[in-house]
């Protein structure tokens, strides 16, 4: 799939805050006050809007992040991965003099009986409010041909002059702490192209109970809606075309789910800008989270065209074969190198 055209605009356009990740799996349980837990597995990298920079820049997209780094070993490493190993353009982004790097660690814990998948998660996170806003950052953002942004109840002033040089602006959403869900955050929709939460985030703003009322409510909002359902897959409508998608989640063994949504968000742009059709879309995106939760972290645990070329290749299910055929004619000859996906711990540095 050649995505560039002869478009010489960034593919993706990001901003956000930055995390280094520690991940630790094959947790039991989680630990008791007092007592120490062993466990079998652990992973790092860059993590938080990084996920959505590696996931796009795995599938050959063009993307450009403005973040924020830390003077530190964290930010440092975290530079060295996005712009050395997966070739993200960090020219918008800035490092901070005696700024710590957040960093997170998460505990991928089994989840109660009914979570999404059977996981859940823990997090404990250290960090500051960072030096520089998005609004810094982006300034008169560059044209690009998409942005992935998390809207948040504080309209940033950046997106709407980015929809305005006509960058298409694909959106998502997270959890509200308060609980209040307030139905003005769905007034920056009409900057976007497209929505993508979850079924819990969407019936929380939609006021419904259900998540096909929340993905019909969202429609009459922004040209093209998803709702993303976990352990059921997903639905989409896409206003543009006039076409209706309801997909099912691939049965996976799940080792640690952290940025499965960033992974989705960052496959479906692929596709779109591929041109594909709706369904296609949602199953290529379904395809790649539910191949990344198989690996540590978020990004890092991105399949790119590697991995789903690799998927493709050993796939023998009847059942899949068929639904996922058009891989046959959407998989580029050139599926890149192996990726590379979270260690245990960084290389030590030179």
């Amino acid at each position: 799939m050649d995505v560039h055209e002869d478009d010489d605009r960034p593919d993706v356009l990001l901003t956000g805050l930055l995390f280094y990740d520690l991940v630790l799996t094959g947790l039991g349980r989680p630990p008791a006050p007092g007592e120490e837990i062993w466990t079998s597995g652990m992973g790092c990298g860059p993590g938080g809007i990084a996920n959505l920079a590696v996931a796009a820049a795995r599938f050959g997209l063009r993307t450009s992040l403005a973040t924020v780094f830390g003077d530190d070993f964290y930010g440092a490493h975290c530079q060295e991965v996005l712009a050395g190993q997966e070739g993200v353009d960090l020219a918008l982004s800035r490092v901070a003099d005696a700024w710590p790097t957040p960093v997170t660690v998460s505990l991928a814990l089994p989840g109660a009986q009914g979570a999404a998948h059977g996981h859940d998660r823990a997090l404990v996170t250290h960090g500051q409010e960072p030096p520089y806003s998005q609004d810094t950052l982006m300034g008169d953002p560059p044209p690009a041909r998409t942005a992935l942004v998390h809207l948040e109840a504080e309209p940033r002033a950046w997106l709407a002059k980015a929809a305005t040089n006509g960058t298409l602006i694909h959106a998502d959403v997270g959890w509200d702490p308060t609980q209040q869900w307030s139905a003005a955050l769905l007034e920056q929709l009409a900057l976007c192209h497209a929505f993508l939460p979850n079924e819990a985030e969407a019936m929380a703003y939609t006021r419904t109970d259900s998540a096909m009322a929340a993905l019909h409510a969202l429609a009459d909002l922004v040209p093209v809606a998803v709702v993303t359902r976990g352990g059921d897959g997903a639905i989409a409508v896409d206003q543009t075309t006039g076409e209706f998608a309801e997909v099912p989640a691939l049965d996976v063994e799940v080792l640690d789910a952290t940025g499965a949504g960033d992974v989705f968000g960052a496959s479906f742009v692929a596709a779109s800008l591929g041109g594909w059709p709706l369904e296609q879309r949602l199953r290529f995106a379904v395809l790649a989270a539910g191949l990344s939760v198989g690996h540590h972290g978020g990004g890092l645990a991105a399949p790119g065209w590697y991995g789903v070329d690799q998927w493709w290749r050993t796939v023998t299910d009847p059942g899949l074969r068929q639904a996922y055929g058009f891989l046959a004619d959407r998989l580029p000859p050139n599926v890149g190198p192996p990726v590379r996906y979270a260690p245990v711990t960084p290389p030590a540095r030179p």
